[in-house]
């Protein structure tokens, strides 16, 4: 029988949240926004710091990372948010908290798997990357559609180009407005294993997720470590990408863009 040493749920509001859990030894986040999973800069920040939390706390060995929902792990940035972005300060710490998740991801000592239900989009695309093991199912698909809204995939980019390699990268942060599939992610390297459905998701996710709450800890830390050698700039690299985006959310193809999206 599983017990519960530790939840905690973070209010943003009367829906959204961002909970946590840990259950012998596996931590688990789990996020949710009603607006198909966005990313407002609350969520960001509260996201960023329970893996900081379930990265430093000894009982855990190992994290999943999961969204609330059946067919979008998650939306991207809030367009709601973007809109409302007025000056290049206000753009940086919107942007900035991406980087702020992705970085967390990095450098938890601990193994990060994501449990991407559903589509991922912009910097859903980003917090799939930076997992260290990424399972899915055949509807997820990937789309980076900065562009089409005149910004660009600045802040995830690195993270995403680590998995699937620049050509990858390039093909989805210029061709904006059309998904690939998950088969194509998981040829890619995005994921590690694509599945017909959740429930054959979540048994492969508990598979592994149990093997890896009784293996070495130390051994998994200086695998984490190994494994994102020639990271140790992103804390620096992100933050100047978030400026970038920052400032061309101020322009007005970019504030018309996402006027025409909102409205659709």
């Amino acid at each position: 029988m599983l017990i519960t040493t530790f939840k905690k749920i973070i209010k943003l509001d009367m829906e959204a949240y961002v909970k946590s859990d840990i259950q012998n030894g596996i931590g688990t986040i789990e996020f949710f926004h009603p607006q198909s999973n966005s990313m407002p800069g609350s969520q960001l920040r509260n996201l960023a710091t329970e893996i900081e939390k379930l990265g430093n706390d000894d009982e855990v060995k190992v994290i999943v990372l999961k969204s609330a929902g059946d067919r979008t792990f998650c939306a991207g940035a809030s367009f709601d948010e973007l809109i409302s972005i007025k000056d290049r300060e206000t753009g940086l710490e919107f942007f900035s908290g991406f980087a702020h998740v992705i970085n967390a991801i990095r450098k938890a000592p601990k193994f990060v798997l994501a449990r991407i239900q559903g589509k991922a989009v912009g910097g859903g695309v980003g917090i799939a990357s930076a997992a260290d093991y990424t399972f899915a199912t055949e509807f997820a698909s990937v789309k980076l559609s900065e562009l089409a809204v005149g910004i660009g995939p600045f802040v995830v980019g690195p993270a995403v180009e680590r998995k699937v390699g620049n050509s990858a990268f390039t093909q989805m942060a210029i061709n904006a407005t059309e998904f690939q599939s998950a088969e194509w992610a998981k040829e890619k390297g995005l994921y590690a294993e694509v599945y017909a459905n959740s429930v054959e998701m979540d048994e492969g996710i508990d598979i592994l997720a149990k093997k890896l709450a009784n293996s070495n800890p130390e051994a998994m830390k200086h695998l984490k470590r190994v494994s994102w050698e020639g990271t140790e700039n992103w804390d620096e690299l992100l933050i100047e990408r978030a400026k970038i985006s920052g400032e061309l959310v101020l322009s007005e193809f970019t504030i018309n863009a996402i006027n025409k999206f909102k409205a659709k």
